[in-house]
């Protein structure tokens, strides 16, 4: 059975998320007010609409509470991303995760009573923190109880290697998720296009990023032994 995600606001960070979600094979419902930005997405999730999500039967027509987690991504429209974050906690949400542009807003979301609130400061601080400590993490998003979803750059002494020879769970803890394809295009430049679902014989190559998935000691200790 599919995960169920809505993401209310499609500025680029929600975008980001619905598209990534839906690339994993969650059901994506995306909404926001603007209906070019809706057009955008609706080729790239399970549905997309156009509404004000201040509206709380707007949302409930939606079926929101169905949903296993909504992220509330409309961070720039203060006192809207707190009259959509109320309307949801009253309507006992599984869970929800908010976006914040500032210190103020996370206290108020905090006292509404929800927990999990990012922050373009925390995201870009912590990627560049993790880039810094160990340049063979491309990207990392924090999750609860300390674990990772990951991009890292194909270590030189596993490129040639079969997944199936790697043993990622059995040796590390970590699954991997998908890998990002490194190819080389016309002009000389390194593009990555998602794999798909790799299979045990499955080979790294040179340009690839894996995506893994676990706990933040598990891929420390990856990178440092293959690098």
């Amino acid at each position: 059975m599919k995960n169920k995600f809505a993401i209310i606001g499609l500025g680029q960070f929600g975008m980001t998320i619905a598209k990534t979600l839906s690339k994993k094979g969650a059901e994506v419902i995306a909404i926001d007010k603007d209906i070019d930005k809706v057009e955008h997405i609706k080729e790239y999730v399970s549905y997309a609409v156009s509404l004000d999500a201040t509206d709380k039967q707007a949302l409930l027509n939606q079926n929101i509470e169905e949903m296993d987690a909504v992220i509330i991504a409309i961070g720039e429209d203060f006192k809207s991303m707190i009259l959509c974050a109320n309307i949801l906690t009253e309507l006992s949400i599984k869970r929800i995760i908010g976006r914040v542009m500032g210190e103020n807003e996370r206290l108020i979301l905090k006292k509404l009573g929800i927990s999990e609130i990012l922050s373009p400061e925390d995201e870009i601080g912590k990627n560049i923190t993790n880039s810094l400590l160990n340049p063979n993490i491309v990207f990392s998003l924090e999750l609860p109880d300390n674990f990772l979803i990951a991009e890292i750059k194909s270590p030189e002494k596993l490129c040639g290697e079969k997944l199936g020879e790697i043993k990622l769970r059995e040796d590390f803890g970590l699954n991997l998720i998908t890998i990002l394809r490194g190819t080389i295009d016309s002009n000389n430049e390194i593009n990555h296009n998602i794999f798909g679902i790799p299979s045990a014989d499955t080979i790294i190559n040179k340009d690839d990023i894996l995506i893994l998935f676990g706990s933040s000691t598990d891929i420390k200790k990856f990178v440092e032994i293959n690098s």
